[in-house]
């Protein structure tokens, strides 16, 4: 059994970067970091969801972008993600989803932190390809949402939910294909912001990502420790 850490009023997590390839469980691992501090997950998808949603100036000038099929630029995403550090829910700490993606954006986020109590640390969780491939092209959805995995987790009639005896399906993107397109896009831009982070060795660690859930938890949670020089690391 894992070492709870310290609560909120005994150690600020302060702001924090999950980084991995696409599969790694960035998302799981950021949710349960959520629950334990108190502090918020920062999404730019949500963030450009939220601006477009509302009107706003931001969202206003990326639909434009968008409707012409061009990307959101660097710029754009930075404003938005600035407003939003602004808000009092970040005192304590954050954890960036989707954010930086590229090193003019991780750059930048430096810049901004340059005032902050505590400077960003970046955890980047490490899965071989391998097993990235057989997590996503794996994987087998119910239409009530239960997941499985033909490899590691498989339901007991191919094709079948053990609960409900639903169809399991297979989400069009969950695909070698797609994969592979996500693994390239990660290598040609995300990898240079792993490379940044690493430079700044007292601010960056790894962990590995291919055992349980809760060991991973636990994993990040040490390193977190360590990154932020508290005393029970």
């Amino acid at each position: 059994m894992s070492k709870p850490l310290p609560n909120a009023s005994d150690f600020l997590p302060g702001p924090v970067l999950l980084l991995g390839a696409p599969g790694v469980g960035k998302g799981t691992q950021a949710k349960h970091l959520v629950e334990e501090f108190g502090i918020p997950q920062i999404s730019t998808g949500d963030l450009l969801r939220e601006h477009r949603k509302n009107h706003t100036p931001l969202g206003m000038m990326a639909d434009e972008l968008m409707a012409k099929g061009q990307f959101v630029p660097d710029d754009l995403v930075n404003q938005m993600v600035a407003s939003r550090l602004k808000q009092p829910d970040t005192e304590h700490g954050y954890i960036l989803d989707g954010f930086p993606r590229t090193l003019n954006q991780a750059e930048w986020l430096d810049g901004q932190l340059v005032a902050y109590l505590l400077p960003v640390v970046a955890v980047s969780i490490v899965v071989p390809e391998r097993v990235l491939l057989e997590r996503i092209t794996g994987r087998r959805i119910s239409p009530a949402g239960r997941i499985y995995n033909i490899y590691t987790n498989p339901p007991k009639v191919e094709g079948i939910c053990d609960v409900d005896g639903s169809k399991l399906e297979q989400r069009a993107d969950d695909t070698v294909e797609v994969f592979h397109e996500r693994m390239k896009a990660f290598n040609q831009k995300t990898a240079a912001v792993i490379e940044y982070y690493r430079e700044h060795g007292n601010r960056f660690a790894e962990v590995n990502g291919d055992q349980d859930i809760d060991d991973v938890t636990r994993d990040i949670r040490s390193t977190l420790l360590k990154l932020r020089h508290h005393p029970e690391a």
